[in-house]
C-alpha cells in the first residue's frame, strides 16, 4: 500500500501547488467576485510514450477557459485514471504576460514480465492466480500491492503466519521486470485448544469432533493450523455436535489464534454461546395423502408413530441431525414412488416454553405432494458402437411405471458397470413429457476403446526368454460379448488360451462361456515339475428367479494333464502320464457391486460345488465346495463424486472379503487342485508371505516361488481381508489392507480362528496391456528357521484379472 500513499501525497502536492499558483495573483481580489485568468496556452512535460495532444485531451482543459481548483483536481484525476502515470502535477506559469498551464507527468514503465519464487508448500497455480498483471502494459502498482496482500493472506489462512512476500523491480530502457519472492517459513502448530463458555461439554469432547486438533505424539496428529479447517469447525462440526444434543442455538462468538512466531507454537482460543437445551414438543404432519401419518411417523426417531398428531409433548432430547435425516428419508420415500418435486416435504420447527420453563420444539412436516410422475420414455444417446439392447438390459426402469429415484440411480450404476463408456458418465437427464406430468429420462454415454492388443517379450520365474500376444474385446460386435485370445511362447513355455462369453445367448437372458486351452510348461515353478495340460470347459447361466443380480450356472470341464520332473516327494506321490479330470459343477452368483472394476459399494456372493470323476469318469473322485463373499461400503467422496453414483472424484470405500474352500475325497494325481496359500500368484493370496509358505503344518520359512512340497497343500482353507481403499478413477485404485488366512490338511481340521496375518498397502492399475497390481505386505506371523518371530516386508506383483 506504500505506492497508494505516495500517489495520494503527489495528488495533494499537485493540488496545493495549483491552488498556490492560481490563487496567489488573485489574493487582493474579493473572493466572491475574483476569478483565475483565462488560459492562454497549455504545455505538457515529461511525456515520452504518450502524445501531448492526447494528454491535453484527457485532462479536459480548454484554452481561454478560466479553471477553478475543482477543475485542476479533475485534471489530475483524469490523468491518473488512465493508468499511464506515476505522478501528475499542474503548474501555473506567466510567460511574457501570458497565462500558461504546464502539465508535468512521470510515465509509468511498461511491465515486461513477472515471476514468483519461493512457493513450495502451497499449490503454485493458486498463488500465481493472485497476480493479475498484464504484460506490455503500464505497471499497475495497486494490483501489485493487492497481489502481495492476497499471497500473504492465503499463507496465513493455511497456517504460515511468518510468511511474507517482497516485490522487487529490475528496470531497463524497455520497461521493468517484477519479481515476487515468497518466504514461506514454517506452519504454525496448535499446541493447545482453549474453549470458553462450554458448560455442557468439556474441551476434550469438543476437540474430538473438530478438525483443528492440537499436536499429538503420533505422526497423524501434527497439529498444523489451517484456517479453512477452523472455518469448517465453526460452520459445521461444532453446530452439528451441539445440534445432536438439543443445543440448536449454539454459536462461536469469537475465535483467536495466539501464535509465538519464535517457536511456531500457537493456542487456538474459542468462545461459545451454547444457548438452551431444547426437548421435543409436539409432532404433526400436514398435507400427506399418499402415505399415512403412521407410515411417515415411523421415519421420525422421536416418540412413537401413534404420537404423531396427538398434540402430546414428546419430551425427549431434540437431535437436529436425526430430524434432518428423517426429513431426507421421507423425501426419498416420495421420490421412489413417483414424486419428483424437489420440495415435497418442508420441515418446520416452532419454539415454545412449557409452564415449568422447559424450552421445547414443536416439529412439523408440511407435505405438498402434487401428482406422481410416470415414466414416459427412456432414451439412450451416444452409443455409436454398443447396441441399445445391451444398455437397456442394464436399466431397471420401464416406461409406464412410476418414477423411482433409487432405481434410476441403480440403472445409471449398471450402465457404468458395463465398462464400455467413458467415466464419469453424465447424470441422467429428466424432462417433462408432453402432458406436463410424466417424465422422459435420457441416459447419455460416450463410447470408449474397450478392446486391447498386447504383445512383447517376457522373461522371469524360470520361463526363460519368450514373447506374448494377446487379443481381448469385452464388447465384441457391440453386443457385450467377450472374446479373449492369449498366446505366450518362448524358450521354456507355450501357453494358448481361447475363451468366448455371450451374456445373451440367442437373444435371451441365458449366458454362456466356452474356454479352450493348451499349456506346455517346460520349466519348474515351485518345484512342481514340468506340466502339459490340455482341456476346455462349457458354462451356461440363467437368472435366479428372474433376478437381475443373481444367476445360477452349470458347467462341465475336461482336462488331460501330464507331469514330469519336480521334487522327489511329489514324484513319489503323484504320477500322471497322462491323467484325465472330468468336472461337473453348479454355482450361484449374486453381484450388486457398484463401480467395477474397483467397486465402492454393494456386495458379491459366490457359492460353487464341483463333482470331479466318479460317475462322470476321470482319474480322480472328489468333491469341491467353495464360498466367496465380498462386501463394500462407501466411506465418502472427495472432489466431484456424488453419493449414489459412479461419478468423478476420489471415492473411498471399506471392503471385507471372506473365502473358504473344502475338498472331500481323493484328488488322486491332481495335486494342483488342492489348496496352497501365500503370495499372490499361485494359490490363495496372503500378502506379506512367500508363495507356498503357509502350509497345514504352519509357516515354512524355506518356502519361495521356486520351492514347494507335498506338505504345502491342503484340503481346506480360510481367507479374510479387510481393506480401506480409494478409487482414484475407473482405472486406478489404492488401498490399505489386513489379510488373514490359513490352509488345513483335512476338512475336519478347518479352524478359522487359527490364522496367519498380514498388513500393508497396495495399488492396482488397469493398463492397455491388462491389469497390473503391486502390494507391499508385512507378514506379522513369520518366523525364522528356529521358530522365533521374524515379521518382515514382502513386495508382490499381480498380473491378470485379480478383481
Amino acid at each position: 500500500m506504500a505506492f497508494v500513499r505516495s500517489w495520494t501525497a503527489a495528488i495533494g502536492l499537485g493540488v496545493a501547488a495549483q491552488l498556490a499558483g492560481v490563487a496567489a495573483p488573485l489574493a487582493g481580489q474579493n473572493p466572491a467576485t475574483a476569478g483565475a485568468p483565462p488560459i492562454d496556452s497549455i504545455t505538457v512535460e515529461g511525456n515520452a510514450r504518450n502524445q501531448a495532444d492526447q494528454i491535453v485531451l484527457v485532462s479536459g482543459l480548454l484554452l481561454h477557459s478560466t479553471p477553478s481548483y475543482r477543475d485542476i483536481q479533475k485534471v489530475i484525476d483524469n490523468l491518473y485514471n488512465t493508468g499511464q502515470f506515476d505522478d501528475v502535477r499542474v503548474q501555473q506559469r506567466v510567460v511574457t504576460g501570458h497565462f500558461v498551464i504546464a502539465i508535468v507527468v512521470k510515465e509509468r514503465p511498461l511491465l515486461l514480465d513477472w515471476t514468483i519464487t519461493g512457493v513450495a508448500k502451497l499449490p503454485r497455480h493458486e498463488i500465481e492466480d493472485f497476480v493479475r498483471l498484464v504484460k506490455a502494459r503500464p505497471i499497475d502498482r495497486a494490483a501489485v500491492a493487492h497481489a502481495r496482500f492476497q499471497i500473504d493472506s492465503t499463507y496465513r489462512k493455511a497456517g504460515y503466519y511468518t510468511a511474507h512476500t517482497t516485490v522487487s523491480e529490475t528496470a531497463s530502457k524497455e520497461g521493468v521486470k517484477l519479481a515476487f519472492d515468497v518466504t514461506e517459513g514454517g506452519r504454525v502448530t496448535i499446541s493447545q485448544v482453549e474453549i470458553q463458555g462450554n458448560d455442557h461439554f468439556n474441551a476434550a469432547q469438543l476437540v474430538k469432533v473438530m478438525d483443528s486438533k492440537p499436536e499429538g505424539f503420533l505422526w497423524f496428529r501434527s497439529g498444523e493450523y489451517d484456517e479453512r479447517k477452523v472455518d469448517r469447525d465453526i460452520r459445521d462440526h461444532l453446530p452439528a455436535w451441539y445440534g445432536q444434543h438439543g443445543l440448536i442455538d449454539m454459536q462461536v462468538t469469537k475465535d483467536t489464534l495466539v501464535a509465538d512466531e519464535s517457536t511456531g507454537k500457537a493456542t487456538l482460543r474459542m468462545t461459545l454461546e451454547e444457548g438452551q437445551v431444547y426437548r421435543v414438543g409436539t409432532i404433526s404432519i400436514f398435507g400427506n395423502r399418499r402415505f399415512s401419518a403412521e407410515e411417515l411417523g415411523a421415519l421420525i426417531p422421536f416418540g412413537t408413530p401413534d404420537a404423531i398428531g396427538s398434540g402430546k409433548t414428546i419430551g425427549g432430547m431434540f437431535d437436529r441431525t436425526a430430524w434432518e435425516n428423517a426429513t431426507t428419508k421421507a423425501g426419498e420415500l416420495y421420490a421412489n414412488n413417483g414424486y419428483i418435486g424437489g420440495n415435497i416435504i418442508t420441515a418446520e420447527q416452532s419454539r415454545r416454553t412449557l409452564p415449568d420453563g422447559t424450552p421445547v420444539l414443536d416439529l412439523r412436516w408440511r407435505v405438498v405432494e402434487g401428482q406422481p410422475a410416470t415414466i414416459n420414455k427412456i432414451n439412450i444417446v451416444g452409443n455409436e458402437v454398443t447396441h441399445e439392447r445391451i444398455i437397456r438390459e442394464a436399466i431397471v426402469l420401464l416406461p409406464g411405471e412410476l418414477f423411482n429415484r433409487e432405481r434410476l440411480i441403480r440403472s445409471y450404476q449398471n450402465i457404468a458397470n458395463l465398462g464400455f463408456f467413458q467415466q464419469p458418465m453424465p447424470n441422467p437427464d429428466m424432462s417433462a413429457a408432453p402432458n406436463g406430468v410424466d417424465v422422459d429420462i435420457t441416459f447419455r454415454v460416450e463410447e470408449k476403446h474397450t478392446g486391447n492388443i498386447n504383445f512383447g517379450a517376457s522373461v522371469g520365474q524360470g520361463t526363460g526368454l519368450g514373447g506374448f500376444l494377446g487379443l481381448e474385446e469385452p464388447n465384441l460386435f457391440g453386443r457385450g460379448k467377450h472374446g479373449k485370445l492369449q498366446w505366450q511362447f518362448g524358450q521354456n513355455i507355450t501357453d494358448f488360451q481361447l475363451s468366448y462369453t455371450d451374456p445373451t445367448l440367442f437373444d435371451s437372458r441365458m449366458s454362456g462361456t466356452a474356454t479352450l486351452y493348451d499349456s506346455q510348461l517346460r520349466y519348474v515353478v515351485g518345484d512342481l515339475g514340468q506340466q502339459h495340460s490340455t482341456g476346455g470347459s462349457l458354462q451356461v447361466g440363467l437368472p435366479f428367479l428372474g433376478s437381475r443380480y443373481s444367476r445360477v450356472f452349470a458347467s462341465y470341464g475336461l482336462q488331460h494333464i501330464r507331469y514330469s520332473g519336480g521334487s522327489a516327494d511329489l514324484q513319489s506321490a503323484f504320477q500322471c502320464a497322462p491323467c484325465t479330470r472330468s468336472t461337473l459343477g453348479v454355482s450361484f452368483l449374486r453381484d450388486t457391486r457398484i463401480g467395477l472394476p474397483f467397486p465402492v459399494a454393494g456386495n458379491m456372493l459366490t457359492v460353487s460345488a464341483e463333482q470331479n470323476g466318479g460317475l462322470i469318469g476321470g482319474d480322480a473322485n472328489y468333491q469341491k465346495l467353495n464360498f466367496d463373499t465380498r462386501w463394500f461400503a462407501p466411506l465418502g467422496t472427495m472432489g466431484s463424486g456424488k453419493r449414489g453414483s459412479v461419478g468423478g472424484g476420489v471415492q473411498f470405500t471399506l471392503g471385507i472379503t471372506a473365502k473358504s474352500g473344502f475338498i472331500f475325497g481323493n484328488t488322486g494325481n491332481f495335486f494342483t487342485e488342492l489348496y496352497s496359500m501365500g503370495g499372490v500368484q499361485y494359490g490363495i493370496p496372503l500378502r506379506g508371505y512367500d508363495e507356498f509358505s503357509i502350509t497345514p503344518n504352519g509357516f515354512n520359512p524355506n518356502a519361495s516361488s521356486t520351492s514347494a512340497s507335498q506338505s504345502s497343500f491342503g484340503k481346506a482353507y480360510a481367507s479374510f481381508t479387510t481393506e480401506a481403499g480409494a478409487r482414484l478413477s475407473q482405472a486406478i485404485y489404492v488401498d490399505a489392507f489386513f489379510d488373514a488366512g490359513n490352509v488345513y490338511r483335512t476338512v475336519s481340521q478347518y479352524n478359522p480362528t487359527r490364522l496367519f496375518r498380514g498388513v500393508g498397502i497396495g495399488a492396482a492399475l488397469v493398463s492397455p496391456l491388462g491389469p497390473i497390481g503391486v502390494d507391499l505386505g508385512y507378514g506379522l506371523d513369520r518366523t525364522d528357521l528356529l521358530g522365533h518371530p521374524a515379521p518382515g516386508w514382502k513386495v508382490h506383483f499381480r498380473l491378470g484379472n485379480f478383481f
